[in-house]
């Protein structure tokens, strides 16, 4: 099996590559999912470029299992697979596989060719000044047309985006990843390799196995645990090493902003400077940071050690 490059390759490199498509694809939802309109340019971009790339690599592989000759020209192989044409390497795909992609998926495809070829480098250009930002207006033209809504995205009052249009991109995104990984899952069957293998707590697991495109489950949980944590009558050791700290004075928010950051700090970092504050005003030093930071952390130990009773 070592001694055979290509094996080798097939079967564990692409392996890697498909754990690595996964992240991407499952990071694009996350981060969409994360998006309350489409105002922010760059929240559009990070969306597109990754759902861009993780689909792009996901083809590629696809290609390379269907595709590949062993006794053909490699270099000749490899230069083909250097193109961020989705729809190209859908075609190649189909040379091989039936796989039936509806209107919406192609025009999907289509969007994300024409970003990662271009308008992700719009900006680069001083042109870009002259017309609005490219890569936002064609993700809105795409959900504007396929869910026949108007969709503003200016500074005052941007259209929301809520559980409807989460879940059209979601299911888009799902649909396509699923069923090109099922056909490198057949494929990798078929050539008796075990590329479709995938680590079941990694995202890639979530988004091609579980095929999961929204995060509520998550969340619920998220709050589920909040719920719990704070009605638990029974302490244990983590929980009486917490409540043996002093808290903090937090008084600049109320408490459903604190929940909100416990939830999702990442668009909430101005409440930041309230810690900021606390800590110099209480002149909370090193031993303070410690004893914080091993909350939650690895490789230590809360449990209460019991009492040996002697008979």
């Amino acid at each position: 099996m070592f001694n055979d490059p290509n094996f080798f390759w097939k079967n564990f490199r692409l392996g890697t590559e498909l754990q690595i498509s996964g992240t991407f694809i499952y990071n694009a939802l996350y981060f969409f999912d994360k998006m309350e309109n489409f105002y922010y340019e760059h929240e559009c971009f990070e969306f597109l470029y990754n759902v861009a790339v993780g689909i792009e690599r996901l083809e590629k592989i696809a290609i390379v299992l269907l595709e590949h000759d062993d006794n053909g020209n490699q270099e000749d192989f490899e230069k083909s697979l250097i193109t961020h044409n989705h729809l190209e390497l859908l075609s190649r795909i189909k040379k091989y596989k039936t796989i039936n992609f509806g209107e919406t998926h192609i025009k999907f495809l289509q969007l994300l060719s024409d970003f990662y070829r271009s308008t992700r480098y719009d900006r680069f250009g001083i042109a870009s000044v002259f017309h609005p930002n490219q890569d936002k207006e064609q993700l809105i033209k795409f959900v504007s047309t396929e869910l026949k809504i108007e969709i503003s995205a200016g500074m005052m009052f941007p259209t929301e985006i809520d559980d409807r249009i989460r879940k059209f991109i979601g299911k888009t995104v799902s649909t396509i990843s699923t069923k090109l990984y099922d056909i490198i899952d057949d494929r990798a069957h078929e050539l008796n390799m075990y590329t479709y293998e995938l680590d079941y707590s990694s995202k890639a697991f979530k988004v091609f196995v579980e095929k999961g495109y929204s995060f509520f489950e998550e969340k619920l949980f998220q709050k589920e645990i909040l719920i719990y944590l704070l009605n638990k009558k029974d302490d244990d050791g983590i929980l009486s090493f917490i409540k043996s700290l002093e808290p903090l004075e937090f008084e600049s928010y109320d408490t459903s902003e604190y929940i909100k950051f416990l939830l999702d700090f990442h668009k909430r970092r101005l409440m930041l400077s309230e810690l900021t504050y606390l800590y110099e005003e209480n002149k909370l030093g090193k031993q303070r940071l410690y004893e914080v930071d091993v909350i939650g952390a690895d490789n230590v130990s809360f449990d209460i050690e019991e009492d040996d009773e002697t008979q």
